[in-house]
């Protein structure tokens, strides 16, 4: 074999982690290889997560308010409705995503190979071509960023005909009239409740007693009413004994109770694992855990120092926002580069219908490590932009320290929640006070209100605890 290809960085995986590292390297003016398995770039993201998903959502909402519109449309889908209508502008978005991405990698001299890639030792990196080809790299550094699949449990019949996961879904014909989703985390839930308000008949299950455990519990109970509101429903602490497909028509639930559900089609929604068994950790003697995740330090360095992982093979919520600040932050750090603190205020955004997202501490963390900090709720009711919009549900949380100075989070839920999470986001990295909220003016009418009506939320109950304790 020929002598091998010398970079200062190489990174494994083309998704948004190792774009970003890979970015990041070359814009120190490193000499940077990207190793993509795929022929595209964007990993499952692109074509089989993030954008998809995101695409249908986008189609349903705009189905949804043709009907909220007016009786005179009197608009309904109709029966056996074929998915690739509703997900027609997929490859465009696609396309222009791949575009832009490959430009960007271009102009930053970065070389992508296609191929697949194993460790040959802690420096080495093996990858083979398609047509066969095998080429060897070396790198001071690598970053490892191959990402996750589906974890289907042996338990569960996935064929992706009848019994599908978040990869096969959308390979569907035709729109269901039913369907049961398994796992209350974020790919059921955003599911759930795409389908739910594209009139199909969805069973959300989970075996914990509300979905989305790690949200705040507020928010978790206005998306469970709006999934009811559109016809679906969830059942919580409940465990199956059998799923099978009844060679008719029927997907077959049998839950621990007795409960028997039957829908067109299932989606198992039940976590991610990570692409890890084709790398060969075990020649650079990479630590894995029980788990099958990659431990990482603050910086994601393995326990080998100059190897880093980033993304969904690291632990924590498997967002592409927290993948690609992995991605910079490892970069920066294996170059001795200032890191900054942007990972302490990742903001958490779920494309639920409707919409969630979470930044800083929420109700639970704050009275945990604070006596009484004080909530500012802004409802949606309240707000001229979501009557206008017909979308008056929703809501606005501010946390506050105990004396109603000190920004703690924000968590919103409701229409545009992940685009307004980032004014909290910049208040909590700029260290604002609850009362700047009330002396900005924001633009009438929009959904930014809510911040000014949370605040006086709050400042309203500063005075109200004074008053009582002065009496």
């Amino acid at each position: 074999m020929s002598t091998p290809s010398t970079y200062d960085i190489i990174v494994i995986g083309a998704g948004p982690a190792g774009q970003k590292a890979a970015v990041q390297g070359a814009k120190a003016g490193k000499r940077v290889a990207l190793i993509e398995r795929e022929r595209g770039i964007g990993g499952s993201c692109v074509y089989r997560g993030t954008i998809p998903s995101k695409t249908l959502r986008e189609s349903a909402l705009h189905l949804d308010r043709l009907k909220r519109a007016g009786e005179a449309f009197q608009f309904n889908l109709k029966p056996g409705t074929q998915i690739a209508t509703l997900l027609s502008r997929l490859e465009q978005v696609v396309q222009a995503h791949d575009s832009f991405m490959s430009r960007q990698l271009r102009r930053n001299g970065i070389s992508l190979l296609h191929g697949r890639a194993h460790f040959v030792n802690e420096h080495l990196i093996e990858m083979q071509t398609v047509d066969g080809a095998r080429q060897q790299l070396t790198a001071k550094t690598i970053v490892v960023a191959t990402g996750s699949r589906p974890r289907n449990p042996k338990e569960i019949p996935v064929d992706h005909e009848h019994i599908l996961d978040s990869d096969s879904l959308l390979s569907m014909l035709y729109l269901p009239q039913s369907l049961t989703v398994i796992g209350g985390g974020v790919i059921g839930c955003e599911y759930a409740s795409i389908f739910a308000l594209l009139g199909v008949e969805v069973t959300l299950i989970d075996r914990a007693p509300y979905p989305l455990q790690f949200m705040d519990r507020e928010l978790v109970e206005q998306f469970v009413q709006g999934l009811e509101h559109h016809g679906g429903r969830y059942l919580g602490g409940c465990q199956m004994t059998e799923v099978r497909w009844d060679n008719v028509a029927h997907v077959v639930t049998t839950l621990q109770d007795g409960t028997v559900i039957k829908s067109e089609k299932m989606l198992v929604a039940l976590g991610r694992q990570a692409n890890i068994e084709d790398l060969a950790l075990s020649a650079a003697d990479i630590t894995v855990s029980d788990k099958g995740l990659i431990p990482i330090n603050q910086y994601c360095q393995t326990n080998i120092d100059h190897i880093y992982a980033i993304g969904d093979m690291a632990s924590g919520p498997a967002l592409a926002s927290k993948a690609m600040e992995q991605g910079r932050r490892a970069v920066r750090h294996a170059l001795n580069l200032p890191i900054g603190d942007a990972a302490s205020t990742i903001p958490l955004g779920i494309y639920t219908i409707p919409e969630m997202a979470s930044i800083g501490l929420d109700e639970k963390s704050a009275r945990e490590r604070y006596k009484d900090p004080l909530i500012g709720r802004a409802k949606f009711e309240e707000i001229a932009r979501a009557q206008i919009s017909g979308a008056g549900y929703g809501l606005l949380k501010m946390v506050a320290d105990p004396d109603g100075e000190r920004l703690l989070g924000v968590q919103v839920v409701g229409d545009s929640a992940t685009e307004l999470v980032h004014l909290g986001q910049l208040a909590l990295q700029g260290s604002a006070t609850v009362e700047s909220f009330i002396d900005n003016i924001f633009n009438f009418p929009t959904y930014a209100e809510a911040y000014r009506i949370a605040a006086l939320d709050i400042l309203g109950q500063v005075a109200k605890r004074r008053t009582e304790k002065a009496a």
